[in-house]
């Protein structure tokens, strides 16, 4: 569709505004060098390196690949309370209980997962696998929410590699629309959504970034940001805990490409929030889920122009000039 139009999202049950004739190439070849100082395989003054102290005054162990620890600055607290407040259905509150997790990707201070080895994803998917099933296990967390919030621009607080994990006892509004929607598909064709919606993407190939065995890159057809992509697995699985090796290793190599195809894009270490859906921990069985991975990334001509959600779609409805078809073009055209 070459005029302004209206895309469906049925993950969420929301609409986008797509507006292609603002705009006939995604970008204008600009590239910038970065102004970030050097950085070193070590850094004394990073909380988050081996051996270092944390502001809580503990030390970091000497971990040669991933380590996981508390969040000392966590948003969500695993001491419990019943306090609740409901006046006339419009002043409502709830209290809620969680663990919030650090996950450090790598030793190395100076690295990002686009530089990374296949290997040492591997070891990062294991770690999320863990985490996922020993925070699952606590009878009061419902939900796990693995991410990144890679760069400053996206609120990263230390460059040194790492994300997080939050643990709830409630699901979080994004997932818990997709949980919404993905239950009314189920019900009526006792297929996963997402089973099918890759299925069409597999054959118009056009939102087609990478493929392996196990996995596909694709630019959703009613993607928001830029550059917006998701990875989503092949077959049906429900959870980290269900890939096997092979699956694994591909789930690690396909990171890996998305993240160095993103660096290529402007020739800058690409800022991004990125994040795992995945079937709740609240004991029930969840047929309708399928294992997904959001990319969404801020920038939209340069590393200096970026998208920001303003004015209209604040207050009315979210819009893109450029198409999902020719981001995924251009995505798709980067060597790695």
């Amino acid at each position: 569709m070459k005029h302004t139009h209206r895309r469906y999202n049925p993950l969420t049950g929301e609409w986008i505004l797509v507006s292609p004739h603002r705009t006939q190439r995604p970008w204008q070849g600009q590239e910038e060098i970065e102004t970030l100082d050097s950085k070193h395989a070590y850094d004394p003054n990073c909380y988050l390196c081996p051996n270092n102290k944390r502001a809580n005054g503990d030390k970091n162990p000497d971990y040669k690949s991933t380590f996981v620890f508390i969040n000392d600055f966590s948003s969500l607290s695993s001491e419990q309370h019943n306090e609740n407040i409901n006046i006339s259905g419009l002043l409502v509150g709830k209290s809620e209980a969680g663990i919030c997790k650090v996950v450090c990707f790598s030793p190395r201070h100076d690295l990002t997962l686009s530089e990374l080895s296949d290997d040492e994803i591997i070891g990062i998917v294991k770690t999320w696998q863990n985490e996922y099933a020993l925070l699952g296990e606590e009878k009061f967390i419902n939900h796990v929410q693995i991410f990144e919030n890679k760069g400053s621009v996206m609120g990263a607080s230390n460059p040194h590699p790492h994300g997080q994990i939050w643990a709830q006892e409630t699901i979080p509004m994004e997932p818990l629309k997709e949980q919404l929607n993905f239950e009314k598909y189920f019900e009526t064709h006792k297929r996963t959504m997402l089973k099918d919606y890759v299925k069409i993407e597999l054959q118009q190939k056009e939102r087609i970034v990478y493929e392996n065995g196990s996995f596909v890159i694709l630019v959703p057809y009613w993607a928001v940001w830029p550059f917006e992509t998701m990875i989503v697995s092949k077959n049906i699985l429900g959870s980290l805990l269900q890939l096997t090796d092979e699956q694994i290793n591909d789930y690690a190599e396909i990171i890996n490409i998305l993240s160095r195809k993103y660096d290529k894009i402007f020739n800058v270490s690409f800022p991004y929030s990125a994040g795992i859906h995945q079937s709740p921990t609240d004991g029930r069985n969840h047929p309708e889920w399928h294992l997904h991975m959001h990319f969404y990334p801020p920038l939209l001509r340069s590393a200096a122009i970026k998208k920001f959600m303003v004015g209209y779609e604040m207050l009315a409805n979210a819009q893109r000039d450029i198409t999902a078809e020719s981001a995924a073009e251009l995505l798709r055209n980067i060597p790695v």
